[in-house]
């Protein structure tokens, strides 16, 4: 049993000796994933006319973009480019997958909000404008500034200027994903092995290809983690100058996503008071690197946030706070809140959830056998093989690189993160800190592949069960990124599904014949299209305390909401009938917190405002309705 945990690790390289790089196996893959992304677009397609092939053509071809090329990745002796091209090809494929499912704009929830701010930003020519939608959004302005850029460098939209940048940034994560983990690990099998289970986190397929400024922030974290582990090698002076890149890189991840800038300081932090315990010599100036480096990941974020005095705190304590609430209650066995019963919510096909469950329970499996080998893997002098190595971590606080002691502890947050994501309140939590968690989790997977299921000189099952293994794991993060990944027909609040053309051609009509700048109220998906579509100054709250929901949602025109938008500056109101089909996919129709959750909307409920005086109908398509309430805040 312990060697089945243990480490039987072997002192050099545990990388035979490769072939040379195969032009073939190189173009032939680059056919398959082009085949691969033909076949998810013409399931995408189906997807829109509701035809039931959509589901077998999309996913076959998304096993085309991922299985080969990581059965191929995953074999011990591919060479080290080889390998490496046929990451990158990977991540692009994966990008366009995402991509293709809107391929003429933006179409995530995240996305409006940041297309909105830069678009913005390019108007105004100025930073810190006031984002209704998102207000954190506004204090961290690094991914408007790089798009804006490159929009004026290259003549092009927003949408395509930032469609670069994603395609840019993607490749960028990978390589510098790449070179950290065959820094520290010294291996070019482990390094690849590990790209391959990043990309079977949730998130990787959709989540961090969207337009929004996390996809930025893990990059450049991806970038500081490499710089730093690249500079052990170098010669003092050079090592010196590092720190100068690793402090620009950390001031522009602190300008640019909070959540990835704390990641940022828990990792510095965290290797800093590693390094701190280890015993043993280092050379000069390394050490000094990375507590400069902890001091600026701690206090450059720190510093930002006193010079803007953004909301973080008050956006992210309670939405943290739940979470841990609700993964409470479900440790000890507790009903869970009436907010966390869910509505009846499409279900995914039993092959996606298998599939799903499989890569889950194959990164525990290797997370257990990987654990105590990456202890292995960092001590001093790995030519005694066997336990031995680990007692001398322990006991001795005797290792080689802090770096592999600090992730293998980080990748306990693995569970925690899966147990979070199974409550509806603590999804979102979890969500954001697979994202970070996964670094570890990758080095520790690719360890136990190489060092346990393939060894030294694997063949036969091993082998083959082994790179079926890194294939699911990799399938996984495609199957769990969205409940239907498949563009498929207008469903209610279903945010990109969501998003047609008669909601934009509303949007267009306002910006149009009403011109941009008119505050309007309406709800989830509306407010994006106007906002992004309309140019609009759309808000949440019709007045203070009270909200879009709360106004459109009730039977008549109460007291409360009367006088919230007599007293309110509201321009018009957006009523889409259209609500009225079904429960909203999300949860909720305006705000998360309306008071009818789980309810259908009836049709009388938006129409009430027709019978208002003061209230005028300026714009009826048969389903959207606008009105114009002006008047009843005009001077009398």
């Amino acid at each position: 049993m312990s060697n089945l945990i243990g480490p039987e690790l072997h002192g050099g390289t545990v990388d035979p000796k490769p072939h040379p790089v195969s032009p073939g196996w190189i173009a032939g893959l680059c056919v398959t994933i082009a085949l691969g992304l033909l076949l998810v677009v013409v399931g995408n397609g189906a997807g829109l006319r509701g035809s039931p092939i959509a589901f077998p053509v999309y996913w076959t071809g998304t096993v085309l973009v991922l299985v080969p090329a990581a059965l191929r990745v995953s074999r011990p002796l591919v060479a080290r480019g080889e390998r490496l091209v046929i990451l990158l090809v990977m991540a692009e494929a994966l990008y366009l997958v995402k991509v293709v499912y809107y391929p003429l704009n933006f179409v995530g929830h995240d996305e409006f909000l940041h297309w909105t701010a830069a678009v913005d930003l390019i108007t105004a020519r100025r930073l810190f404008l006031t984002n209704p939608l998102l207000e954190v959004q506004a204090s961290y302005p690094g991914l408007e500034i790089v798009t804006t850029a490159v929009a004026h460098l290259t003549g092009t939209s927003v949408f395509v200027a930032g469609s670069i940048l994603l395609a840019v940034l993607r490749a960028t994560f990978v390589g510098a994903l790449f070179l950290f983990l065959e820094k520290i690990s010294g291996s070019v099998r482990i390094a690849g092995i590990g790209c391959l289970v990043y990309m079977g986190c949730p998130t990787f397929l959709l989540f961090e290809s969207m337009f929004s400024y996390e996809s930025l922030g893990i990059v450049l974290c991806a970038l500081t983690f490499a710089i730093e582990a690249g500079s052990r090698d170098l010669e003092p002076r050079q090592r010196y100058g590092s720190v100068l890149l690793i402090g620009l890189v950390l001031a522009s991840l602190a300008v640019t996503h909070h959540l990835s800038s704390a990641f940022g300081a828990i990792y510095f932090g965290g290797l800093a008071l590693t390094e701190a315990l280890r015993h043993g010599p280092m050379r000069t100036g390394v050490r000094l690197v990375l507590v400069t480096s902890a001091v600026l990941a701690i206090t450059l974020p720190l510093l930002w946030m006193e010079l803007r005095g953004n909301p973080v705190e008050s956006y992210l304590g309670p939405v943290i706070e739940h979470a841990y609430k609700v993964l409470l209650n479900k440790i000890q066995g507790f009903p869970v809140m009436p907010a966390e019963i869910p509505n009846e919510r499409p279900q995914q096909p039993i092959l996606m959830r298998a599939t799903t469950l499989f890569g889950v329970l194959l990164i525990a499996l290797c997370l257990a056998t990987g654990f105590f080998r990456t202890w292995g893997l960092s001590a001093v002098g790995a030519l005694r093989p066997g336990w031995a190595l680990i007692g001398e971590v322990l006991r001795k606080r005797h290792w080689r690189d802090s770096r592999l002691i600090f992730l293998t502890m980080v990748a306990v947050g693995f569970p925690v993160s899966v147990a979070l994501r199974l409550t509806i309140g603590g999804w979102e939590v979890g969500n954001r800190m697979g994202s970070f968690v996964f670094f570890a989790v990758a080095l520790l997977v690719a360890v136990s592949i190489v060092h346990f299921w393939q060894r030294r000189a694997a063949r036969g099952w091993r082998l083959h069960a082994s790179s079926a293994f890194v294939a699911i794991i990799v399938m996984s993060g495609s199957t769990s990124a969205t409940i239907d990944p498949i563009r498929g027909m207008f469903r209610v609040v279903a945010d990109s599904e969501s998003i047609e053309t008669m909601g934009v051609e509303t949007a267009l009509w306002t910006k149009e014949w009403l011109g941009p700048g008119n505050r309007f109220s309406s709800d989830r998906i509306n407010r994006l299209l106007l906002a992004g579509y309309g140019r609009q100054d759309v808000r949440i709250d019709v007045w203070q305390g009270i909200t879009a929901g709360r106004v459109f949602l009730a039977e008549q025109l109460y007291p409360d909401g009367y006088y919230a938008l007599v007293n309110g500056d509201v321009d018009f109101l957006l009523a889409d009938l259209r609500l009225t089909f079904a429960e909203p996919v999300m949860g909720y129709y305006y705000e998360p917190w309306e008071d009818n959750t789980g309810m259908k909307v009836p049709a009388s409920s938006l129409l009430k405002f027709n019978d208002v005086e003061g209230v005028t109908r300026i714009y009826d398509n048969g389903f959207q309705i606008i009105y114009d309430v002006r008047a009843l805040h005009a001077p009398r």
